[in-house]
């Protein structure tokens, strides 16, 4: 009975996932606290890749992956070769069953301070439709997909460093995609990632579950996203002691001390409908990294789980530029 109980809430938090943007957006129009861009003239156009950066994927190897995609999937690129950057590139990794332009505002934010689109990057890793969130976990075509985009930024822009920030489990995904190393899907069995990349020189997780969730304790480990292998499952107390039979992704993953980053950081908030209210698990803040060198975060609307996304820009920014939390 707990069980079914259990997964009735995982579900009813999918949900969440499909319809809290839109009511947060809601709040954010009333919300006079949001820190907004000094002018706003400059707007993203066509949420795409650049004509120029997909023939160049197209020409060293990259045209398998289709990072380019519809409308919406994918963004960033030069106009022309002779363009040059002022920026390190900053590359934008979505949570589950969202796409690239789920990063439409911090995006814009950017564009209004200082960044061109040349050096603004965003790739869709999985399906976007939120029916079908329950059965993403941290497979290897994910994380495949997402560190040879970085692979490909890197490679494209000729940046001797690149930035990342990713939200929900693009977080999770981020942090392995980048560490590398040894890994285990139950579909392709053992395998790895090659070694850590080190030349991200900032990493930003937002509203990631690092330590799980809790919602995935009730819902059991049958749902893929809540695996205890390569899910989010948080393990288990026994007579007060534990967890037990955290998800092996997860304990792997935070066991590993190699650094994301040079500087890594966390954005979370307290009132997260999806992670959880209070980010806790079992005691921990499963939103906070345990490399991490600082944070930001919020306690109340429209500050949940998109929201800390959506109007988090000044703080995004300040993180990989400046390396500040102020």
């Amino acid at each position: 009975m707990l069980k079914k109980y259990g997964f009735i809430v995982f579900v009813f938090s999918i949900f969440l996932i499909a319809c809290s943007t839109e009511s947060e957006d809601d709040l954010i129009k009333g919300n006079s606290s949001y820190k907004t861009p000094t002018s706003l003239n400059k707007s993203i156009g066509t949420f795409q890749i650049t004509t120029h950066f997909d023939n160049w994927l197209q020409q060293n190897g990259y045209g398998f992956y289709n990072f380019k995609g519809s409308i919406g999937y994918s963004y960033g690129g030069k106009t022309s070769s002779s363009e040059i950057l002022n920026n390190q590139p900053v590359i934008f990794i979505h949570g589950n069953s969202d796409k690239a332009d789920g990063w439409e505002e911090p995006i814009n934010y950017f564009l209004n301070n200082g960044y061109k689109t040349s050096e603004l990057y965003a790739l869709t890793w999985g399906s976007a439709n939120p029916y079908n969130a329950s059965s993403n976990y941290h497979s290897k075509e994910f994380l495949q997909r997402i560190r040879t985009f970085i692979q490909a930024v890197k490679n494209y822009t000729g940046a001797q460093k690149v930035d990342v920030i990713g939200h929900s489990m693009g977080v999770t995904l981020g942090r392995k995609s980048i560490k590398g190393g040894n890994a285990y899907d139950q579909a392709y069995g053992n395998y790895n990632l090659g070694n850590s990349l080190n030349y991200v020189d900032t990493f930003v997780g937002i509203a990631g579950a690092n330590r799980g969730l809790t919602s995935c304790y009730y819902s059991g480990t049958g749902v893929p996203t809540c695996s205890d292998v390569n899910g989010f499952y948080p393990g288990y107390i026994f007579w007060g002691a534990g967890p037990y039979g955290v998800s092996n992704f997860l304990t792997e993953l935070n066991n590993n001390p190699t650094k994301e980053a040079n500087n890594v950081y966390s954005i979370w908030s307290s009132a997260d409908q999806v992670v959880g209210y209070g980010c806790i698990v079992y005691g921990e803040n499963t939103c906070r990294i345990n490399t991490q060198d600082g944070e930001k975060y919020y306690s109340s609307a429209p500050y949940g789980h998109f929201g800390v996304k959506n109007l988090s820009g000044y703080y995004q920014l300040q993180m990989v530029k400046y390396h500040s939390t102020y």
